[in-house]
């Protein structure tokens, strides 16, 4: 099955690439490699704001992260020149969770993004990754990540 029927299969339609909110591009692309720029969690085209161990729970965050994950996929089609069939792999995946400094499921909560990546990449959505838990991410978003993928 191709990147699209999963996404297809999985109920996904990839939204329109966002814009950058600062001095800074969506990706940065050097030979075959893309670098994603870190796209933060959305609910409703705003913001997903929370901390998790305060207001939200992991599994919610798992969902945010998801969610960043479909926004990523939506970048990185945009990087391939609206081709996914060009990703090589995804090499590496770094999370940023919006957490209380007592909170210790940040790893679980990046399960949203790397396991939608494993869904629709299959063997090439299988990464390298960090998990880091942080005291605040612009706008008050509860989960930032960011990506570097292979492409042809």
């Amino acid at each position: 099955m191709s990147c699209y029927e999963k996404l297809k299969a999985l109920n996904i339609e990839l939204p329109a690439v966002a814009s950058p909110a600062a001095a800074y591009v969506m990706y940065a692309q050097t030979g075959n490699t893309v670098f994603l720029s870190g796209h933060i969690a959305k609910k409703d085209g705003k913001p997903w704001v929370g901390q998790l161990g305060k207001n939200m729970t992991t599994d919610e965050g798992k969902q945010a992260a998801r969610a960043v994950a479909i926004d990523l996929i939506a970048t990185l089609q945009a990087a391939c020149g609206g081709d996914l069939k060009r990703v090589k792999r995804i090499v590496k995946v770094m999370s940023l969770v919006n957490s209380t400094s007592d909170y210790t499921e940040q790893h679980l909560v990046t399960n949203g993004a790397s396991e939608l990546f494993g869904d629709v990449f299959g063997e090439q959505g299988k990464h390298a990754r960090s998990a880091f838990g942080v005291a605040q991410i612009p706008l008050g978003a509860c989960v930032e990540i960011e990506l570097i993928a292979e492409i042809a």
